[in-house]
């Protein structure tokens, strides 16, 4: 009897501390200057220019944007974010913040579905029903082990990405470094890197695009710099393949940057580069 006693009381314990920890945690979730935490707390609101993407999405460089145009943004990327987990979060957008004027999406985030990462977002499933029913379709063990476990719900990258960003803005992510030069060399005598289209995420794409532009926003579809001698194999294919399913032009500045100078690696401008295809997106009209 007595070791029913222990049992019991262990259980309780582990039951207490465990909703006591989650709460906890989610409290620092609420406080923290991370783009998803101030969508959720309603913090975004009045936001004149949406910005869309994967890691390519992050050179959609914000201070340069705001100095360019004076208008607001609120950039939504994150290193590999699949179309689908980035329509959940321009639901909650929408849903908690209001309409943006503008959005802007670079559509190389249909190439990839990183289960992973949607999995990681189980951080923000208590706070947004679009990502814990994104999370519910696609991962279901992770979805009903956080609702068992509160404190593994924050057992995740995302998570520590809040907690970096508790207490400073997250709006100057984008790193500022230059290709080496052993990967410039080296750029032509790589295998051709292959763009696909996901199904699931051009589906995605299409009802996101859908969604905002019955909310009242301007759409613009984006493909960003590559280094000029990364080759990339079925770019053109993948744009007529968004085009045609969404009725919409693909704005391509793949080849807008020419010099290593303006390149961290093969898909991503730096700093010096990013503001140069800022400046190209706002002569080309698609920040009004």
């Amino acid at each position: 009897m007595k070791n029913s006693y222990w049992i019991i009381g262990l259980v309780l314990l582990a039951f207490i501390g465990d909703r006591l920890g989650g709460m906890i945690l989610q409290k620092l979730i609420e406080r923290s200057q991370f783009r998803y935490s101030r969508i959720e707390k309603g913090a975004t609101k009045n936001v004149d220019i949406l910005l869309i993407g994967n890691s390519r999405g992050l050179t959609f460089y914000q201070p340069a944007i705001e100095k360019l145009t004076g208008k607001s943004t609120l950039n939504i990327s994150y290193n590999g974010l699949p179309m689908n987990l980035a329509r959940a979060i321009v639901q909650d957008q929408l849903q908690k913040n209001g309409t943006p004027k503008v959005a802007l999406i670079d559509i190389t985030l249909c190439t990839k579905s990183n289960q992973e990462l949607i999995s990681s977002f189980k951080a923000y499933a208590t706070c947004s029903q679009p990502i814990a029913d994104l999370l519910r379709q696609q991962d279901v063990k992770t979805y009903r082990a956080s609702r068992v476990s509160h404190l593994y719900r924050y057992n995740s990258e995302v998570f520590q990405r809040a907690l970096f960003y508790l207490n400073q803005s997250d709006e100057d992510w984008l790193l500022d470094r230059t290709i080496t030069q052993a990967m410039v060399e080296n750029a032509a005598l790589l295998e051709p890197y292959q763009l696909k289209v996901k199904p699931q995420q051009l589906v995605a794409l299409q009802k996101t695009i859908w969604e905002l532009e019955e909310a009242g926003t301007e759409v613009h579809l984006v493909v960003g710099p590559y280094f000029p001698t990364f080759r990339l194999a079925g770019l053109e294919e993948y744009i007529q393949q968004v085009e045609s399913a969404c009725q919409k032009e693909v704005h391509d500045f793949s080849n807008l940057l020419s010099e290593p100078a303006h390149f961290g690696d093969y898909q991503h401008p730096n700093v010096a580069g990013s503001l140069l295809y800022m400046e190209a997106l706002d002569q080309e009209g698609l920040f009004d």
